[in-house]
């Protein structure tokens, strides 16, 4: 053997002996196993499918439970299932796409893109921007009743356009306008959580790029990040490998119908644990999937950094225990980012520690009642701490 070949075959031997070893493993162990089992069982949880990302890379994935009762169906990490507000974070980062082509800016004027005004009446001087919309500062807000009942269709996407439906409900005459469509705020200067503020900033970036936002996301997002089975709309996907949906009620688990929403941007992506990976990849990679860069790392930098501090933050806002960045936010006080989603029969975490280092997403295809809402933080956190107990075997196994 010559020089060559020895050194060749040393530099080899060193590269696999540091490598990380994670295995990707859907086996999981007798431990967390259990621990989803009983979680299930005192719930009455259906069915639920998670992963877990480990310094970027998925290194235990695994379903429980089903995606059809009736049948027997497996939930899977390959079920489709609607990602409630998790969506949110697609739109966000459809809309930092956008910024990095030159279409749009995050503190210009809505007004400036739409084809209609939208004035807040208790402050109709004060500019709306992009950047108040992606942080839940916009002033704009979701009116309850109204918002919930009016909205969802019953197993069909909803036939109403979202651009009729916006204009209906912020321009004075619509049929959907109301001065309580609006807070008595500044915008900035107050955060509130607006489902229709994500729905507008959606609709922006349909019109900046001539796209809708389910071809404009398919085309720079889904399709470089391998996400085959994601899309919008029921239209769009193969419902055979969709989840069933349920709702405990009365201590009772019933199924409910599958539903399209007019406000699509604000939570109608369908996907599956396997593509979200990818997608949440992408983002704690700083745009990078295996090797492509799908959104330019400035642009990814951009759409998580924290927006508020103790000079620039809304009123009711202390950073140190929620902070924002462009549809992305920090949660359970503030330990972790990303994202949570929930709709009837849906309940979504897209989550990381604030180094990036341990990620889980969570799908659970079952809505339970408001006292019982811990069960979904419980499961969460046990896949976290398997996550982190993954992430401390590898280091000492280097």
């Amino acid at each position: 053997m010559n020089n060559y070949k020895r050194i060749l075959l040393l530099c080899v031997g060193i590269m696999v002996l540091t490598m990380p070893v994670y295995a990707q493993s859907n086996a999981g162990s007798p431990n967390i196993d259990s621990l989803m089992s009983k979680k299930m069982s005192e719930s009455g949880i259906v069915g639920l499918g998670a992963a877990i990302i480990v310094d970027k890379k998925v290194v235990w994935k695994k379903g429980y439970g089903f995606s059809d009762k009736q049948t027997g169906a497996a939930f899977t990490t390959s079920t489709l299932m609607n990602i409630a507000s998790v969506s949110k974070t697609v739109t966000g980062a459809c809309l930092m796409k956008a910024v990095e082509q030159g279409k749009i800016s995050l503190d210009e004027d809505i007004n400036k893109y739409l084809p209609f005004k939208i004035h807040n009446p208790y402050f109709p001087e004060e500019k709306i921007s992009l950047r108040n919309l992606s942080t839940h500062t916009s002033g704009l807000t979701d009116r309850y009743p109204f918002y919930t009942d009016s909205l969802y269709f019953n197993g069909k996407d909803s036939p109403e356009p979202l651009g009729d439906f916006l204009k209906n409900y912020f321009i004075p005459g619509g049929k959907y306008y109301s001065k309580e469509n609006f807070l008595n705020h500044k915008p900035g200067t107050f955060r509130e959580y607006s489902n229709i503020g994500a729905a507008l900033a959606g609709y922006i970036v349909e019109v900046r790029t001539g796209q809708k936002l389910n071809e404009y996301s398919k085309k720079y997002l889904f399709d470089p990040l391998r996400m085959d089975d994601t899309g919008w709309f029921m239209a769009e996907v193969n419902l055979k490998k969709h989840t069933k949906l349920y709702e405990k009620q009365d201590d009772k688990v019933r199924e409910i119908p599958l539903y399209g929403c007019t406000t699509y941007p604000d939570g109608g992506v369908r996907t599956s644990v396997d593509n979200l990976s990818n997608f949440f990849i992408c983002l704690l990679n700083n745009g990078k999937f295996k090797n492509r860069q799908v959104l330019k790392a400035e642009t990814v930098e951009e759409m998580l950094r924290f927006q508020f501090n103790e000079a620039n933050k809304p009123e009711n806002v202390k950073p140190q225990s929620l902070n924002s960045g462009i549809f992305w936010a920090t949660k359970m006080g503030a330990t972790r980012i990303g994202h949570n989603g929930s709709d009837p029969g849906v309940r979504v975490f897209m989550l990381s520690d604030l180094n990036k280092e341990v990620g889980v997403i969570l799908f659970v295809n079952t809505s339970l009642s408001e006292k019982e809402e811990n069960k979904f933080f419980e499961i969460y956190e046990d896949l976290y701490q398997y996550g982190v107990k993954l992430k401390n075997n590898d280091l000492r196994n280097r």
